[in-house]
This record gives structure tokens, sequence and C-alpha cells, in this order.
């Protein structure tokens, strides 16, 4: 029981335990989180010839404070808010809108963020939060998977020598500093809360 306790991911320290409020606070949640995905995904660094955005940072934080079950319920909004055609997405509008731009070039980016969502969301469920080796570790395997599913995508549509030249090289740099810095922010945040009981 005490270890169950001590596993809850970080927002659950604002939930109520049970009922209706808890339900509605996970929604304001899954709103908030979807905001700020948006406002990451508008966030543009330019380094070269690819425009950088604060989104991974933002996805590593989501699901390393809310677990995996609501981490990935609000990506699966933030993807659905996207698919409806709201200008979400790093490209928004300027590139397309809706389906046709989730089936572009970021396609599998984006599929990637969901299963990024979901494995730093499990491990933040298990309480390797608390530990910046441990989410370090959780995070550059989210990180791996998700460029794995970009790439992949990117090359059906450009071949393999540019999605690797435009989809993945220039991202290898700043997307390490992403999950140093997400890696080491979470469990300072851990570290500053009085111990659960």
């Amino acid at each position: 029981m005490a270890t169950a306790l001590s596993a809850r991911p970080l927002v659950s320290l604002a939930l109520p335990e049970s009922g209706a409020w808890r339900l509605v606070g996970q929604c304001a949640l899954a709103i908030a989180g979807t905001l700020l995905l948006t406002l990451s995904a508008k966030t543009k660094v330019v380094l070269g010839p690819v425009d950088m955005s604060l989104q991974t940072l933002a996805v590593f934080l989501i699901a390393a404070a809310f677990g995996m079950r609501l981490a990935v319920a609000t990506l699966l909004l933030y993807m659905a808010q996207g698919a409806m055609g709201l200008p979400v997405f790093q490209g928004t509008p300027e590139k397309g809108i809706g389906i046709a731009y989730m089936l572009g070039s970021t396609g599998g980016y984006l599929a990637g963020f969901v299963v990024m969502a979901a494995i730093v969301g499990w491990a933040a469920d298990r309480g390797w939060d608390r530990n910046p080796f441990k989410l370090f570790g959780a995070m550059m395997t989210a990180e791996v998977v998700m460029m794995a599913m970009g790439f992949a995508w990117l090359a059906m549509l450009i071949g393999v020598e540019k999605s690797w030249q435009f989809g993945v090289v220039p991202f290898i740099i700043p997307d390490l500093i992403k999950v140093a810095l997400a890696s080491a922010l979470v469990p300072a945040i851990w570290s500053l809360l009085p111990r659960q009981r």
C-alpha cells in the first residue's frame, strides 16, 4: 500500500482521491496540457534548415507530471483538436490543417508523441520521476522511439537519406538537452515537496 501511494505521479497530489471533482480536475488538466502543447509547438527556435519547438520538452513534462493515463489522454485530446482543424501544431495553419497536416511530414513524430507520453508516464507511475537517472533513461527511451517513428514515416515520404538529414540529425543535440532538462527538473520539484506518507 505504501509503495502504491509513493509511486503516484506529481499531479495526483493536487487531485481529490475520487469522485466527480477528481474527473473535473483531470479534464481541466488535460485541457491545460493541450494549451501547453500548443504554446510549445508555436515557440519556434530556428537552427539551420529545420524549425525546432519546445514541444518534446512539454510532452516530457506533461507525461512525468500526469502519469501514463492522463498524459496519453491529454496527447490524444491534442491530436483530436488538430484532426478537427484547430491550428494546434507547429506548422498550422501555414502548412495545412487537420488530417491532411497530420498525414504529412510530421505525422510519425505526432504519433510518436503519444507513445512518448505513454513511456514516460509509465515510468512516473512507478516512481521513476523522483530519480533523475531513472527518469533520464525512460525519457531517452521515449525520445528514441519517437524519433524512430518520425524517421520511418518521413522516410516513406522523402526517402531515407533526406529523412535522416532533415528529420533526425538536426534534432539530436537539442533533444538531448530537453531530455536532460526535463529529467532534472521533475525530480527537483519532487525534492521540494514534503514527503508523502
